[in-house]
């Protein structure tokens, strides 16, 4: 039986923490950065967990 493979982009993507919370970067920052204040800017810079909801897809797509 071949081993199930885990997807290369989610792996790119999340980490998961020592708690097994996964770690991911924020939304909103990749273009149109005139518009968005420096406030708003300088916090997108900052990770974020993913939400519980999304959590068991995560690891599902991590671990395959």
């Amino acid at each position: 039986m071949p081993k199930m493979k885990s997807r290369r982009g989610a792996k790119k993507r999340f980490k998961v923490t020592s708690s097994g919370k996964i770690k991911s970067r924020r939304a909103y920052r990749s273009h149109i950065l005139t518009t968005k204040s420096t406030k708003r800017k300088r916090n997108l810079r900052k990770g974020a967990y993913l939400h519980k909801a999304d959590e068991a897809r995560a690891h599902q797509m991590i671990s395959e």
